[in-house]
């Protein structure tokens, strides 16, 4: 059996339960091909979002006393996003132990931001399950306590800034709707458009759902000339 010991010295915290940490590395493809003898981090990925939303935006609220809600959502946004969550993965080595699919495997899947955003968010789950929310606490804030770098503020979440624009006016709305799925379970793409009172403005294309849409929310801008 693998030996998570680095990872976990990495992580800063052990595990009692080591089982935990397992799911938290299988990918849904890993548990495919084992005809779901094994669990999959699906559901660990979706606590662990509320659970990581949760502690950065408490976070925030403590330490930024003076911004407004609108600036504490997109400072969270840039904290949270894929590509943040992704450079925490690579700085944690997880790539290397998570359970992956052949196909996966092949196609880089170790690599894939989409992936270790959803592994790190399974991670928190993980550690909070096993050791309380002080524990996940501990781990999330290691990476969002840090001063913010250029390099993450530069990184725009496009559905936050198109978001913003709308918003001058009250009577516009936008909403992401799925238009295109394709590929198996281990090599999915989707095409989602973005609607601006139901007419689209604009369409990408991603290895998740959230790729596409920010894909889409950036074409969007990009024909507004932003």
């Amino acid at each position: 059996m693998i030996s998570f010991e680095p990872l976990e010295k990495k992580i800063g915290y052990s595990f009692k339960n080591k089982e935990y940490l397992q799911i938290a590395l299988t990918h849904s493809s890993y548990a495919n091909e084992k005809h779901n003898a094994v669990e999959s981090n699906e559901r660990f990925e979706f606590f662990g979002d509320s659970i990581l939303s949760f502690i950065t935006a408490e976070y925030l609220f403590k330490t930024y006393p003076d911004l407004t809600e609108g600036e504490l959502s997109k400072m969270r946004s840039s904290l949270v996003c894929e590509w943040s969550l992704a450079e925490f993965s690579k700085e944690l080595g997880v790539g290397m132990y998570l359970f992956l699919g052949k196909g996966e495997l092949h196609s880089g899947g170790r690599e894939r931001e989409s992936i270790l955003e959803n592994t790190f968010e399974s991670l928190v789950a993980a550690i909070y399950l096993d050791g309380g929310i002080e524990e996940a606490k501990k781990f999330v804030l290691r990476f969002i306590s840090r001063p913010v770098s250029k390099e993450v503020i530069d990184h725009k979440d496009c559905k936050t800034v198109l978001q913003e624009v709308i918003q001058q006016n009250p009577d516009q709305s936008v909403t992401y709707v799925v238009v295109d799925e394709s590929g198996p379970d281990h090599n999915k793409s989707f095409t989602v458009e973005v609607h601006l009172n139901s007419n689209p403005i604009g369409r990408g294309t991603g290895r998740s759902k959230k790729q596409a849409e920010q894909a889409a929310a950036k074409e969007a801008l990009s024909l507004m000339g932003l």
